[in-house]
């Protein structure tokens, strides 16, 4: 509803819409390639949780998957939240270009998050690009990776909008 309002300016050009996010908001991309009915051209997502049930077993903050998640996704009856707002159960509808930044030292959401989601596009046939940093966490920290990063973000937005 947000974007929908704010397209409505005339200094939005609606056939280029863009969505980037990182961490929730990596996880909210994840979740709204699935959802978007064709509102955006492209998508960059950064360090987003893709699958909960895979995610449960190798994050390290357990904290953040039983509170926002409910639990363990094998306790019965199981929390609605692995199905409902699981980005995984969404790939059957996801048509839009999208790049991938996944750090290699990332705990909080581990690598395998990364590599699931730029599988799933790959096996699709969606324009894709998978961003590995194999040293940097969560966040990009290293100047060097800092410019690599804007490069290839810039550039993937120059390429699919």
């Amino acid at each position: 509803a947000a974007v929908d309002d704010i397209s409505r300016g005339p200094y939005v050009d609606k056939a280029r819409l863009g969505a980037v996010g990182a961490s929730y908001g990596g996880y909210s991309i994840f979740m709204l390639a699935g959802v978007h009915e064709n509102r955006f051209k492209s998508f960059i997502a950064h360090d987003g949780l893709f699958d909960f049930r895979s995610w449960y077993g190798t994050t390290e903050e357990l904290w953040f998957a039983n509170k926002d998640l409910g639990g363990p996704y094998w306790q019965q009856p199981g929390p609605a939240s692995y199905k409902s707002f699981n980005p995984v159960e969404f790939v059957s509808k996801w048509n839009t270009p999208i790049m991938i930044v996944q750090g290699g030292k990332d705990y909080r959401v581990p690598v395998e998050q990364g590599l699931g989601a730029f599988q799933a596009a790959q096996l699709k046939g969606i324009k894709s690009r998978l961003l590995y940093l194999p040293e940097e966490n969560h966040w990009v920290l290293s100047p060097q990776n800092a410019i690599v990063w804007q490069r290839e973000f810039f550039k993937w937005l120059d390429e699919t909008l």
